[in-house]
């Protein structure tokens, strides 16, 4: 059954006449009367009595006319669906975002991409960097933006490089260390820690630690930034995390050397997978946007 043939029964229906259907369809009476017989052959029976002066519909003309009325409905909005997704006039996108990247940043680059792209609706979640990825693997979201520390290269995905920060320890005003420029990775031993449970380095940097000899205690597991910042402005410990998401009232964000730890964040998708238009037009807003007052470092580096 084709849609043409769906459309010429449904205009017979309505005019009861081959003729006036045939040129509402703008087809010859022939090939539309051809299209008919096709699909009674394939429904094994008679879908109008034919007659010189009334032509009307049989009982199984009429049994099937609703459900055919459905179908042809159903393809002409598939195809308006297919025409706005194409031309980018309406289009979803799911995309992940890692919970530790700072709000800020993010909502610049969502903004930019309604602002161009009016017809992208954006679905955004948040989630670990390792549950973003095997989300995108999975294929739940199209794209998206996180950071692991690994200097492995992952083959199955392809990371387009949006910006760089240093990961600080962030301590409340009265620390004993809050008067330093930076504090040394041996400093931080013996003291309380806030554990943030969706940090990407968690377990990370507990081999590099334990290299120096370093021992924190966890005190306190938290999934929130934001409940993180304020224990660790109450005294609480200390908290390990990117240098712009330790701003909060009574918080010093101090870099870490000896080593340092730096964050890459990017934008991911599935390498070799075939990405829809609201993807392309989600990587071109991201790598002219300025990220903390930089250019993406993809586009950094090709200039």
């Amino acid at each position: 059954m084709e849609i043409s043939q769906v459309r010429y029964f449904l205009a017979v229906a309505k005019e009861l006449n081959f003729t006036r259907a045939a040129e509402q369809c703008n087809v010859t009476q022939p090939a539309l009367s051809r299209a008919i017989k096709l699909l009674e052959d394939e429904f094994g029976g008679a879908l109008f009595h034919r007659e010189r002066r009334f032509t009307h519909l049989t009982e199984l003309g009429r049994m099937v006319e609703s459900y055919l009325e459905g179908v042809f409905e159903n393809s002409r909005q598939a195809k308006q669906i297919a025409e706005q997704y194409v031309n980018l006039k309406r289009m979803p996108l799911k995309v992940g975002i890692m919970s530790t990247i700072a709000p800020d940043e993010i909502i610049e680059l969502i903004a930019a991409v309604r602002a161009h792209h009016p017809g992208v609706e954006l679905h955004l979640c948040d989630a670990d960097a390792v549950s973003l990825r095997r989300r995108l693997l999975e294929g739940d979201i199209e794209a998206a933006i996180y950071a692991l520390p690994s200097n492995v290269a992952d083959e199955e995905v392809h990371s387009l490089p949006l910006f760089q920060e240093q990961m600080v320890m962030a301590v409340h005003l009265a620390h004993r260390l809050a008067n330093q420029r930076v504090v040394r990775v041996k400093d931080m031993s013996n003291e309380s820690y806030i554990h943030r449970n969706n940090c990407e380095f968690a377990g990370y940097a507990d081999a590099i630690l334990a290299e120096q000899g370093v021992t924190v205690s966890p005190v306190y597991w938290s999934d929130r930034d934001d409940w993180t910042l304020a224990m660790i402005a109450a005294g609480l410990g200390f908290g390990f995390m990117p240098e712009h998401t330790a701003k909060h009232p009574g918080v010093v964000p101090l870099p870490i050397t000896e080593p340092e730890f730096w964050r890459e964040v990017n934008l991911v998708t599935v390498r070799g997978r075939r990405h829809s238009p609201a993807v392309g037009a989600l990587v071109r807003e991201a790598t002219q946007k300025k990220w903390f007052g930089e250019r993406a470092k993809a586009l950094s580096a090709a200039e």
